[in-house]
């Protein structure tokens, strides 16, 4: 009888033992993970959900509920305008959807200068400053051209009494607030081609450029985000280009001099030659 209360005694002490050992690493390791979000929480702010879109959409698409998600952020990262609220999103009394007016790539935030208001077409409207003109070209471009980048464009063309085509530099840094969409698989990354862009320009800059298309071939250089600085005057043609200098025109050999005297001979009056002394 002792025996066998002896080996319960010990069989219990075995149980308390590995009991309070996995209590004590139980413990431990929810410290641990309390510890590793408490750090968490005071690196990021602490974490809320926001709208993304779960699927990559294009200037011009409708938004709906099937094309977002709510993920976590963390609060001390976001951007402005971001969305937080279903009802702010997609309001109950919007008889309309939102449109894209920014390409949006998967998982990326949805912010208010994103998309339009509920019911409001995408438009250039709200790209165009008071005062300024949506001008739209074609030019020779690559295709990582972008809404909002700012370019300089160039014109080529002849005129008349040049001998041959220059290209000039007509307007600096103009601001594209539209691209025409082509299908990434249709070219290479980069390419150079015929592409229809949108500017925002002045009513003068609109009757040169429209001038300019007119009469020759307009091409886009982009310019540096940082680059404040407007082009001077550029100008350059053919011979220019290749650097061959304009032939100096020949001066013409001067006449020798000649020194006559008159004379009378009878009733006339002749021009004999003599050498002239100066």
């Amino acid at each position: 009888m002792r025996a066998i209360f002896g080996l319960v005694l010990i069989v219990g002490l075995a149980l308390a033992g590995a009991a309070v050992y996995l209590a004590k690493g139980y413990i431990n390791k929810t410290e641990t993970a309390l510890q590793q979000e408490l750090q968490i929480k005071e690196e990021t702010g602490g974490l809320i959900k926001v709208f993304v879109v779960n699927k990559p959409k294009d200037y011009g698409d409708k938004l709906t509920k099937d094309d977002v998600q709510m993920i976590y952020w963390p609060r001390n990262a976001l951007p402005d305008g971001i969305f937080t609220d279903p009802a702010v999103m997609f309001p109950e009394d919007a008889p309309l959807p939102r449109y894209v007016v920014r390409p949006m790539e998967t998982f990326e935030p949805i912010l208010a200068v994103k998309v339009t208001a509920p019911g409001e077409q995408a438009g250039l409207n709200g790209s165009i400053e008071l005062g300024m003109r949506a001008f739209a070209i074609k030019v020779e471009a690559a295709d990582f051209l972008q809404p909002g980048d700012r370019v300089d464009i160039y014109w080529t063309g002849s005129v008349d009494g040049s001998g041959g085509e220059i290209t000039r530099l007509i307007q600096s840094s103009m601001k594209i607030i539209a691209v025409d969409r082509k299908s990434k698989d249709a070219t290479a990354e980069g390419q150079i081609q015929n592409r229809t862009m949108t500017v925002a320009a002045t009513p003068e800059q609109v009757g040169i450029l429209a001038q300019a298309q007119a009469t020759g071939q307009l091409a886009m250089s982009l310019v540096g985000t940082e680059d404040q600085q407007l082009s001077g005057k550029i100008e350059v043609d053919t011979k220019g280009m290749l650097g061959i200098e304009a032939a100096q025109p020949v001066a013409e050999a001067a006449a020798p001099k000649t020194c006559t005297i008159k004379t009378r001979k009878g009733s006339d009056v002749v021009e004999i030659p003599i050498p002239c002394t100066n």
